[in-house]
């Protein structure tokens, strides 16, 4: 008999640590699709704003290797908008998956309750909202600012890629430029209007320049500077004094102090979370993203940092509805689809409008608490129910 109770003991040992291992696994096959699949929507929306962020090189003349960095830094902006979607498919793959191949219905008659996978799946996502946290209190932020400081600190490379034929070109502040032809480096009747002061030293008076205009036949692009060709400088004055009218056969214009129009300061989305707060709750002067009108714009940014990782386990809870037993029909499933769908649409739709109504933004951080208060109840009733 005493042999008897310790197999007994031993099987029921072992049975525990198969379940864990089994819960392991499926934790595991969770974050794998998971992961996945922020991963692969991520570089797929970073390869399409990768195309429009080639006006850098285009537009502005900054380097392949500032474009890059740039480009990589924005990774981090893009992957947390899809972290709701991604955990969604996630949490319905693994579910019709396993419900498709029977492997929960050997859980159910060994006695495991179908809660125990429902708070598996609550458990999962606490941890998403964690590396949601990390990514959209901390990392996000510093890394976008980071970004913007790097194309505040790096000057263009190089002139020539801003130059296209027979369109005006303002890539740069109180600078505009014109050419008919281009070929190669070569360019051919050329126009520049500079209103930044940028060519003032081409005056013979400096004084009171209010623009300068300058026209050449042809001429030669360099990396940071222009070598003209037969043509003549126009230098507008800001008083009474006449205008003053320079003819050249070769001239060279230093180009290296001419600044981008690129924005360089950093956005609200690209500063800290603290700033924020100490903008919001303090009303802090000191700091630059504080004004008369930015609650209307840094709520929204908080909430979607702090409150919206609260819907993860709302979703967990709309998908273990899947977990009911039923027959495995697309109609029989689509409620709970289409009640997911609702919620991502709620979360991005009504996010905006909340620095504006007090009500929605009420609305907006307690809905999910009272619906989980709510659906974890039912839930253990329609399992206690099978």
């Amino acid at each position: 008999m005493i042999e008897f109770n310790f197999w007994m003991d031993y099987l029921y040992t072992k049975f525990l640590m198969l379940q864990n291992k089994i819960y392991k696994s499926y934790f595991f096959e969770i974050f794998k699709t998971f992961f996945t699949i922020i991963l692969g929507l991520s570089l797929i929306a970073l390869t399409v704003r990768a195309v429009n962020f080639l006006d850098l090189i285009v537009d502005n003349g900054y380097s392949l290797i500032t474009y890059f960095k740039y480009s990589f830094l924005n990774i981090f902006g893009i992957a947390p908008k899809f972290f709701p979607i991604a955990f969604l498919i996630s949490l319905i793959i693994f579910i019709i998956k396993h419900n498709s191949n029977s492997e929960f219905v050997i859980l159910w008659t060994t006695g495991v309750k179908k809660i125990v996978i429902v708070n598996l799946l609550l458990l999962s996502s606490l941890v998403v909202i964690v590396f949601y946290l990390l990514f959209a209190v901390y990392l996000t932020p510093a890394a976008l600012n980071k970004s913007r400081e790097m194309l505040s600190s790096s000057q263009f490379n190089s002139f020539l890629p801003t130059v296209r034929s027979q369109q005006f070109s303002d890539s740069f502040k109180g600078f505009t430029f014109f050419v008919e032809k281009k070929f190669d480096n070569e360019i051919k009747n050329i126009f520049l209007y500079d209103s930044g002061n940028n060519l003032k030293n081409l005056s013979s008076n400096t004084n009171n320049i209010k623009s300068t205009i300058i026209i050449a036949e042809k001429g030669i692009v360099e990396k940071k500077g222009l070598f003209l060709i037969n043509g003549e400088i126009i230098s507008n004055k800001s008083s009474d004094e006449k205008t003053e009218i320079i003819k050249f056969e070769q001239l060279n214009i230093n180009l290296q102090e001419l600044q981008t129009t690129v924005i360089k300061q950093p956005k609200l989305q690209e500063t800290s979370t603290f700033k924020l707060l100490s903008c919001y709750l303090y009303k802090n002067n000191n700091l630059k993203v504080c004004s008369n009108n930015a609650d209307k714009e840094i709520i929204p940014i908080l909430i979607r940092r702090l409150a919206l990782p609260v819907y993860m386990p709302l979703l967990c809870l709309i998908c273990s509805f899947l977990l009911i037993k039923e027959k495995s029909s697309i109609a029989k499933r689509m409620p709970i689809f289409i009640s997911s769908f609702i919620v991502l649409v709620f979360i991005e739709l009504i996010l905006k409008y909340t620095g504006t109504s007090e009500l929605l933004r009420l609305i907006y951080i307690l809905l999910p608490v009272t619906c989980l208060i709510i659906i974890y109840p039912v839930l253990i009733y329609k399992f206690s129910k099978q």
